[in-house]
């Protein structure tokens, strides 16, 4: 998240001069995340939003030092498919089981500051009666929840996608915010096998700032996340590339849009080699890639996806490992829940275990964003990818 003052956007900008110095959130390339908040820029934007305090205060307890985002928001149909691995079936009682199985697990809050929410769970309570949102609050877990409407295909560009969701969004907002929600997110894609066209960027670029402009004003800090995906052959220099000129253009229409920087999350992908090249890197280079990009186009954040759990963590400790001007933390799915979901498998006798299992992963990344994570005493289910190709929420 990115944590500058006050800032006054200008209405001619150049890109190129725009991303300097700012501070930036990161994610785990597709399926983990890492959320930056910048500790010092001399930028200022102008706040329009009511809410700019509780803003600011929002985007700092998040990046809490040593904890992070569990990232839950997957759709009712993705809820399913995890369901499906373990042999349970995709009714409302069994994602109500687990959600309730995560947010209840006690302790969570030393490690996660904040939980972002699929609709359905924003309003829905645990198995005992209780609302989720007031479990996650008493644990001192700022409650946050997803606002976009999915990818469809994007016309003239080559097999690119655009994230719909901008059309009654403001109305969503305010509804979300009296029902306990604190910050948002909105997750749209760019594909490098793909190109990624100039069309498929700037669309991309143009709706994280509308609805970051638009969460502002409701009161919800904002995650700004052009996720790059994994899929791919091509090498750590390439993604790189492409990080670069997205995240530019991603500045650019935030200041267009009158974005208050010091109220918004960063979550860029971290800078990996493809997941299908053969190019395999070590955590060092990967997190010297991605501080050099953060250096070069934002402001500071948090990491994740598609690596396995412990290769999540191992990147994001390295990039804690040297001084940074962001408070650089993660924001996690898959590399949060995996071998807890497993470890469950739908038993009740088996929810203390799966909890257990879950803040193990909750303290490793904790270590991780202090940079004291060493990897010891890692099961060699949790050092297996998560991966998939094409892969959608």
């Amino acid at each position: 998240m990115a944590s500058t003052s006050l800032l006054k956007a200008s209405p001619v900008l150049d890109k190129s001069e725009w991303v300097k110095g700012q501070s930036v959130l990161f994610r785990q390339p597709s399926s983990a995340s890492v959320v930056l908040r910048n500790r010092a820029t001399s930028l200022t934007v102008r706040a329009a939003s009511s809410y700019a305090d509780e803003l600011v205060k929002t985007a700092k307890t998040i990046a809490s030092p040593g904890r992070g985002i569990l990232a839950m928001d997957e759709s009712n149909a993705t809820c399913g498919k995890r369901l499906d691995s373990i042999g349970l079936e995709n009714t409302e009682a069994n994602r109500q089981a687990f959600r309730t199985l995560l947010v209840s697990a006690p302790g969570l809050g030393q490690y996660i500051s904040g939980a972002i929410l699929f609709e359905e769970t924003l309003y829905q309570s645990t198995t005992e009666g209780k609302k989720m949102v007031d479990v996650l609050v008493e644990q001192n877990i700022v409650p946050g929840i997803k606002v976009d409407k999915g990818l469809v295909p994007l016309v003239g560009s080559n097999n690119e996608s655009w994230c719909q969701g901008l059309d009654g969004l403001a109305s969503r907002t305010a509804a979300y915010y009296q029902q306990g929600a604190r910050f948002a997110k909105w997750r749209t894609v760019v594909s490098i096998p793909n190109g990624p066209s100039a069309l498929a960027v700037k669309e991309a670029a143009w709706g994280l700032a509308r609805y970051a402009a638009i969460s502002q004003d409701s009161g919800l800090v904002p995650i700004v996340e052009p996720e790059i995906l994994l899929d791919g052959e091509h090498d750590i220099d390439r993604t790189y590339d492409v990080a670069e000129k997205v995240w530019a253009e991603v500045f650019f229409y935030l200041a267009q849009n009158n974005v208050m920087f010091e109220g918004i999350l960063l979550k860029p992908s971290m800078v990996t080699p493809g997941a299908e090249s053969k190019d395999r890197v070590t955590p060092e280079k990967v997190a010297a890639y991605t501080l050099k990009l953060l250096r070069n186009r934002v402001p500071p954040a948090f990491l994740s996806g598609g690596q396995s759990e412990v290769e999540a963590t191992l990147n994001l400790n390295a990039m804690n490992q040297a001084p940074n001007p962001w408070h650089v933390s993660f924001s996690y799915a898959r590399a949060l829940q995996n071998t807890c979901l497993k470890t469950w498998g739908g038993r009740p006798e088996n929810v203390n275990a799966a909890q257990t299992t879950l803040l193990a992963r909750a303290k490793a990344n904790s270590l991780a964003q202090l940079g004291k994570y060493t990897g010891e005493g890692e099961s060699e289910e949790a050092k297996e990818g998560m991966f998939v190709k094409g892969y959608t929420y």
